[in-house]
C-alpha cells in the first residue's frame, strides 16, 4: 500500500509538472503561457530548422516588459536556453510559418520539453568550441563591441542572442580579461528597449565613467548613449536618447574617441556606403562635420563598423598616419564579409585618404575576418585589435549548436611601406607569445606552428580520416594561399569550400599558424600578411608536411 501511495503520488506530480508548462491554445497560432514563481528559469526548447515565434513577456500588471523572437521546438529539441523568471508572470506566444504542415499546436515539442530550474548548465558541449579564443557560454555572437582597457582590464562587449544559436535579440554581452587571452563571462550589458535591439558601437573612458555609444535598432536606425558608474559592469541609458538621429536606413555602429590633437571627441558612423564623422564637447550634442567614402576602396556592399586611429610608419620616430578601419558585406575578396582599410590624414573634422579612389586595401585575406575595431585606451600606446571570426555567408549554419562564432586572437597593427603606398601590419598581439608552451612532436587541435622558409613552401595539415589544409607561399609571386576543399565538414555551405590567396608585399621569411580546434590564423611574422580560415576537421590535424621549410610545432597554454 505504502509503496504504491508512493507511485501514484510519483506519477501525480510529474503530471502537475507538465500541466505547468501546458499553455492556453487561443488559435492555431497564438498561445498563453503562465509562468510559474518558484523557480528562477524557465528553459525553452529550441529547434533551429523552425520559424521565429515571437514572445511578449508580461509582468504581475500585464505590462509588457520583454519582447523574444525564439525558434520554439515543433518537432525535435536541438537545446535549450534560459530565460529568467524574475518579474515575469505571463509569456503571449505568436507562431509564424504554415501551421497547418506542422500539426496541433498543443503537440508542439517546446511544451512537452520545457523546464524550470534555478540554474543553467554551461558546460562546454561542443567539439570544435576553442580553448583560446574567446566564445560566449552559449548562445549566438557577432560584432565585438566597446572593447576598452582600466584598471589592468580588458573589457570585450558583443552582440548576443541569449535565446538561441543564431541571429536574433541583438544584445550586449560582455567578457573581460587580464591577459587578452582568457575571459570570464560577465552579466548581461545593455538589453533591448523600445527604441529597438542594441546593435554594435564602441566605450569611452571619461574620468571614472565608462560612456557606451551604441545602435538602437528599431523602425530606424538611431544612436544612443549609455553611462556605467562601476567600471563598464552595468549601464544607465541616457535619458535623452536617440543622441543622433538620421532619415538614412543604414546608420549604425558609431565610433567614438578623444581627438587631443582636435581637443573635441569624435565620431565615425557608417552610414549606407561611406563613413559619416561627427564631434562633440560633451559626447550629448553631436554636430557632423564631413562624409568619407564616395568612389574610394570597394563598395560590393553595405559599409559597417568603422574605426579610426593614428598608427606610426615602421618603429617610433616615422609619420603619424590615420587609418580608417571599414568593415563590409557583401563585398569581400572571397565572398561574403571582410575588413577593409584606407590611409590617410584626419585632422578632427575631415578624412583624406592618400591612395587613389579604386585602390582597395583589406586587413586580412582569409574568408573569416569581420568586425573588426580597437581597444580604446590600451596601453603602452598599443593598437590591439579583435574581429569576429565568420562569414555571414554562412555564419548561422556552421556545425556547433550550444554556441556559434568566435573571436579571433588578438591582434596589434602597424604601419609598413611597399612601393608607394602605405599598409596595415598585422601581428599576433604579445599575449600570444606569453602562452606559447613545449615543443611538441605533431601538431595538436591547439597549438602554435612557426614555419621558417628560404623561398617558395608548401605546407600541408592533415589527419587520419584524409582530410587536409594546404598552404603555398609563392615567393616569385610574393602570394600566400590556404586551400580548405578537403578541410573536413565543407557542405553545410556552399560558400565555405574555398582557396584563399594573399599578397605577402615581399618575401616572407617565416610563418606563424595558430591552430584552435575550428580555426587556422596564419600570420607573416613581420606582420605583412594576415588569414584567417575556419575549418571543422572530424579528428584534429595531427600530422604536418613541408616543403621548402622546417616547422616547429608548440603548444599553446590553456
Amino acid at each position: 500500500m505504502k509503496k504504491m501511495l508512493i507511485t501514484m503520488l510519483a506519477v501525480l506530480a510529474g503530471t502537475l509538472a507538465k500541466a505547468q508548462t501546458m499553455p492556453e491554445i487561443l488559435s492555431d497560432r497564438h498561445a498563453m503561457l503562465r509562468l510559474q514563481q518558484n523557480s528562477k528559469l524557465i528553459l525553452l526548447p529550441v529547434q533551429e530548422s523552425e520559424e521565429i515565434a515571437s514572445i511578449a513577456v508580461l509582468d504581475s500588471r500585464n505590462e509588457m516588459v520583454q519582447r523574444l523572437n525564439v525558434k520554439l521546438a515543433v518537432d525535435r529539441v536541438d537545446y535549450f536556453v534560459p530565460y529568467s523568471l524574475k518579474g515575469a508572470r505571463l509569456m503571449d506566444i505568436e507562431f509564424r510559418g504554415e501551421r497547418r504542415q506542422k500539426g496541433a499546436m498543443k503537440d508542439f515539442a517546446c511544451w512537452k520539453e520545457m523546464k524550470y530550474a534555478d540554474t543553467f548548465d554551461t558546460t562546454n558541449r561542443e567539439h570544435f568550441r576553442p580553448a583560446y579564443h574567446h566564445t560566449p557560454l552559449y548562445g549566438w555572437m557577432n560584432d565585438p563591441n566597446g572593447m576598452f582597457y582600466k584598471d589592468g582590464v580588458w573589457h570585450l562587449y558583443y552582440q548576443w542572442n541569449p535565446y538561441g544559436s543564431q541571429w536574433e535579440n541583438m544584445t550586449w554581452g560582455h567578457s573581460t580579461s587580464r591577459d587578452l587571452i582568457h575571459w570570464e563571462a560577465q552579466p548581461t550589458a545593455i538589453e533591448a528597449d523600445w527604441l529597438g535591439s542594441i546593435f554594435s558601437g564602441s566605450c569611452v573612458t571619461n574620468g571614472q565613467d565608462v560612456v557606451a555609444f551604441y545602435t538602437s535598432a528599431g523602425h530606424h536606425q538611431t544612436q544612443s548613449m549609455a553611462v556605467s558608474k562601476d567600471g563598464g559592469k552595468t549601464f544607465t541609458k541616457f535619458s535623452g536618447n536617440p543622441v543622433l538621429t538620421s532619415d538614412a536606413p543604414d546608420f549604425r555602429d558609431p565610433k567614438v574617441f578623444w581627438n587631443e590633437q582636435a581637443r573635441l571627441w569624435n565620431m565615425v558612423l557608417a552610414v549606407g556606403q561611406e563613413m559619416q564623422i561627427f564631434s562633440s564637447k560633451d559626447l550629448k550634442a553631436w554636430r557632423y562635420e564631413s562624409s568619407f567614402g564616395k568612389e574610394y576602396g570597394n563598395h560590393g556592399g553595405v559599409w559597417e563598423c568603422p574605426d579610426l586611429f593614428p598608427l606610426t610608419v615602421g618603429k617610433q620616430g616615422g609619420d603619424t598616419k590615420w587609418v580608417l578601419l571599414c568593415n563590409i558585406n557583401p563585398g569581400g575578396p572571397f565572398g561574403g564579409s571582410a575588413t577593409q582599410y584606407f590611409v590617410g590624414q584626419f585632422d578632427g573634422h575631415k578624412f583624406t585618404c592618400e591612395s587613389m579612389p579604386k585602390v582597395t586595401k583589406w586587413l586580412d585575406y582569409g574568408k573569416d575576418h569581420y568586425a573588426t575595431v580597437s581597444f580604446y585606451n590600451a596601453p603602452d600606446n598599443r593598437r590591439v585589435v579583435l574581429a569576429w571570426m565568420s562569414n555571414w555567408q554562412y555564419a548561422n549554419q556552421v556545425p556547433t549548436q550550444q554556441f556559434r562564432s568566435a573571436n579571433s586572437v588578438p591582434r596589434d597593427l602597424g604601419l609598413f611601406q611597399h612601393g608607394e603606398e602605405t599598409y596595415v601590419s598585422v601581428v599576433p598581439s604579445k599575449e600570444m607569445d606569453a602562452v606559447r608552451g613545449e615543443k611538441l612532436k605533431k601538431p595538436t587541435e591547439t597549438c602554435e606552428i612557426v614555419v621558417d622558409m628560404k623561398s617558395s613552401a608548401e605546407i600541408v595539415l592533415s589527419n587520419t580520416k584524409g582530410e587536409q589544409v594546404v598552404m603555398t607561399y609563392d615567393a616569385q609571386k610574393q602570394e600566400f594561399s590556404m586551400d580548405r576543399t578537403k578541410s573536413g565538414s565543407v557542405n553545410f555551405s556552399e560558400a565555405f569550400p574555398c582557396t584563399t590567396v594573399a599578397p605577402t608585399y615581399g618575401h616572407m621569411k617565416q610563418l606563424r599558424l595558430f591552430i584552435d580546434r575550428c580555426s587556422i590564423e596564419a600570420f607573416a611574422a613581420d606582420g605583412k600578411m594576415a588569414m584567417t580560415n575556419l575549418v571543422f576537421p572530424s579528428e584534429p590535424y595531427n600530422m604536418i608536411k613541408v616543403k621548402g621549410g622546417k616547422a616547429v610545432v608548440y603548444d599553446v597554454k590553456k
